[in-house]
């Protein structure tokens, strides 16, 4: 080493050391850019070539029908096992989903069938793919393309138990919002389940976010149940001669005395919300129509908070001619409920077991001919049981539910009737017991110890019938056009007024009626 560069000061270097430095350091950020574009181009060129399938999947515009796709989507509930090895089309929300690595697994529904399906990286699908799905929120509609592929062990937790979907495409077609204010998986969790430690949510907040709550398996089912009863409540009775009309629920007086009526302003006058279609079915039948019925909403504004009681509700009631003896009716009514019951167990079976799953119940019990007893009977069964009550009172709603027990102990069925009910506790409108004044030719039906119908022989007479409506205190001008409905002959006759979501509750065995009315009115809720 020479005597110079040993005294070379490395704090103070001369200008032919600066400029190698500065040449040096020039060199080395050129290098280092060179470095990073190769690395960005590098980057670049991997994101191209990893999202090889960003054609199968993204947010579709919104449907404003200006095309018309030639695609079949199938329905969740078609996927079975017969259809493994093909490649098909589904739309469904997104009811859950998990993501691992390079994997999602995530469940479709729709209304109340579910199928698993999982998205994988592959030829098809890539990680960006997966992401995406990972990221969609629950309760989004989406389409979804993919393969169906039977499973050696059965998806528990799915309707659709024997198959799954593998992805090939996935497009969210309506997001939800993120935030959810309601849960699907809190609002169909199994009363049965032990629920310790999870999410429980209350009716009320069920009803505040009804259109949520509805998605549920078991909601689903539900009103799928109840249509069917008005389905065959209208078939049964037009197969039997029967004739559907439809009657006004702005009337002029109340249908069935009392106040528990809705008043409103009509122009100048005042006018009511129908509490029954009694008066129009009535005088329907003196119009010759000898067997009618009608299904529509029903009013009643009565400060009933309980679990079977609602200011509107759906009325199934029908009217027809007798021949001699109101028994015909009970005869007809009998025969009606008994094809409903047994159509239900087998056209309904499938929404049935999804109720259970969340709400279970013991299956409906009922006997061909129906029960019948005289209400002296049902009264002599409750004094026998020590039960309090007079001969003549009407039954409270303890008193009903200890009857329908005590029935079903003895005679084996939920579905019952009791006839000759006292005078004193009936509408105006019924027919005296022409033998003993204190009871009527009237009649209530039960089913799991709860009254779902009150029906009787009606006065077709004019002079009894004003006779009756002065008894009761009401005004005889507001009701003259039904009076009058009865100057010009009329055939005796008999009918009953039925609670659609009442009769649903009690089949399926739930706890209130607010699980069986869509959007229930009662005398605290008005909205939604």
């Amino acid at each position: 080493m020479s005597e110079n560069a040993e005294n070379v000061d490395p704090n103070n270097p001369s200008k032919k050391a600066l400029k190698k430095q500065q040449k040096e350091a020039e060199k080395a950020a050129k290098k280092a850019a060179r470095q990073q574009e190769q690395h960005d181009a590098n980057k670049a060129g991997e994101v191209e070539e990893e999202d090889y399938a960003k054609s199968n999947y993204g947010i579709f515009p919104l449907i404003q029908s200006t095309e018309k796709p030639d695609r079949q989507l199938l329905r969740v509930s078609e996927l079975t096992a017969s259809l493994a090895g093909q490649t098909v089309w589904v739309r469904g929300r997104l009811h859950t989903s998990r993501s691992k690595g390079k994997q999602c697994f995530f469940v479709v529904r729709q209304q109340h069938f579910t199928v698993q399906a999982l998205s994988s990286v592959g030829p098809a699908v890539s990680k960006q793919m997966v992401k995406f799905i990972a990221n969609i929120n629950r309760e989004s509609i989406m389409d979804v393309e993919g393969l169906v592929v039977k499973v050696d062990q059965k998806v528990e937790s799915c309707s659709q138990h024997d198959v799954e979907l593998h992805i090939s495409k996935v497009f969210v077609v309506n997001a939800s919002e993120a935030r959810l204010p309601l849960q699907i998986e809190d609002a169909a969790r199994p009363e049965s389940e032990n629920t310790e430690g999870l999410a429980v949510a209350s009716q009320e907040t069920r009803l505040d976010n009804r259109v949520l709550d509805l998605r549920t398996p078991a909601n689903q089912a539900i009103y799928r149940v109840e249509a069917a009863v008005c389905r065959i409540f209208r078939e049964s009775l037009t197969a039997d001669g029967f004739v559907e009309i439809h009657t006004p629920k702005i009337i002029s007086a109340a249908s069935e005395g009392g106040a528990n009526v809705f008043a409103l302003g009509y122009f100048e006058r005042s006018a009511y919300l129908a509490q029954s279609p009694q008066f129009y079915k009535q005088m329907a039948i003196a119009a010759d129509f000898e067997r009618v019925f009608t299904i529509g909403s029903v009013f009643r504004a009565e400060n009933s908070n309980t679990h079977r009681h609602l200011t509107e509700f759906i009325g199934l009631d029908l009217e027809m001619a007798i021949k001699y003896h109101y028994h015909e009716v009970l005869d007809a009514i009998g025969k009606m409920f008994n094809e409903i019951f047994r159509r239900l167990a087998t056209e309904c079976a499938s929404e049935i077991e999804t109720i259970r799953k969340q709400y279970p119940s013991e299956p409906f019990l009922f006997l061909d001919p129906p029960l019948r007893l005289e209400y002296r009977e049902g009264i002599q069964m409750l004094h026998d049981a020590g039960w309090e009550i007079g001969d003549d009172e009407d039954l409270s709603t303890p008193a009903e539910k200890l009857l329908g027990r005590l029935v079903r102990d003895k005679y084996q069925t939920d579905f019952y009737m009791l006839d000759k009910y006292p005078l004193t506790v009936r509408p105006f409108y019924t027919m005296p017991d022409p033998v003993n004044p204190v009871y009527s030719n009237s009649y209530d039906m039960f089913m799991r110890g709860e009254e779902i119908l009150s029906g009787a022989q009606r006065v077709h007479d004019p002079e009894l019938l004003t006779e009756r409506a002065k008894h009761h205190k009401i005004e005889l001008e507001k009701i003259r056009s039904y009076i009058d409905a009865f100057r010009y002959g009329c055939p005796p006759h008999g009918g009953g007024g039925i609670g659609l979501e009442r009769v649903t509750m009690l089949y399926l065995g739930l706890d209130n009626i607010r699980k069986t009315s869509m959007f229930p009115r009662d005398p605290k809720r008005l909205t939604p």
